[in-house]
């Protein structure tokens, strides 16, 4: 398997996670030690200001039938993968603002919307889709409609990419935003200023 790995700029990612395959991580995402991350089965795509936690695993996992191409797998902005946590999917989509809870586990029938609580150690294995605002709890995986959105967690990536580079080594971005061409550059300069 091919490993293409970019990272874009203000991403946080330590050396000490598992990378394979063709996987993009957003700005702003903070990806703990010991993460796993998959991509068999066509590219991942993270949005940015993910978290993902220590020993959570997301596999983009090859589909059974042969004639349908790859399709990137996408996972929306905001996105909280606590702690042991495993994403396994063949789908193309996984919302925003959702948070899979410590050790829960989504497999590859699932699609999640946005704005969904996998309550932990939940184990999703049947073909289902959650709607937005979808909460499952509990050992008998209750289920009810979000009361009120998912709180930001802004100030929490904040302080991680700040506190992280002091405790982990950190891998380096390797996507640059590209500076203007001379041709955008020179239709700046000579556009009329009003």
């Amino acid at each position: 398997m091919s490993h293409n790995i970019k990272i874009l700029p203000g991403a946080t990612v330590c050396e000490d996670c598992t990378l394979e395959g063709d996987i993009t991580i957003g700005g702003g995402t903070v990806i703990h030690p010991r993460v796993t991350i998959i991509a068999e089965g066509g590219p991942i795509i993270i949005a940015e200001y993910c978290i993902i936690e220590e020993y959570s695993t997301i596999i983009h996992k090859k589909c059974d039938d042969q004639e349908v191409p790859p399709k990137p797998l996408f996972i929306g902005a905001h996105n909280v993968f606590e702690v042991g946590c495993r994403l396994e999917s063949t789908f193309g989509h996984v919302g925003e603002s959702n948070l899979f809870e410590c050790r829960c586990f989504v497999g590859v029938d699932v699609k999640v919307g946005s704005g969904c609580v996998i309550g932990a150690a939940c184990h999703l294995t049947a073909p289902q889709t959650l709607t937005d605002n979808t909460v499952i709890w509990g050992s008998e995986h209750h289920i009810r409609e979000a009361l009120e959105k998912q709180p930001s967690q802004l100030l929490q990536l904040d302080f991680l990419s700040k506190v992280m580079p002091n405790y982990h080594r950190l891998r380096k971005p390797n996507v640059h935003k590209r500076p203007p061409s001379a041709r955008q550059s020179q239709s700046q300069e000579t556009s009329p200023k009003p």
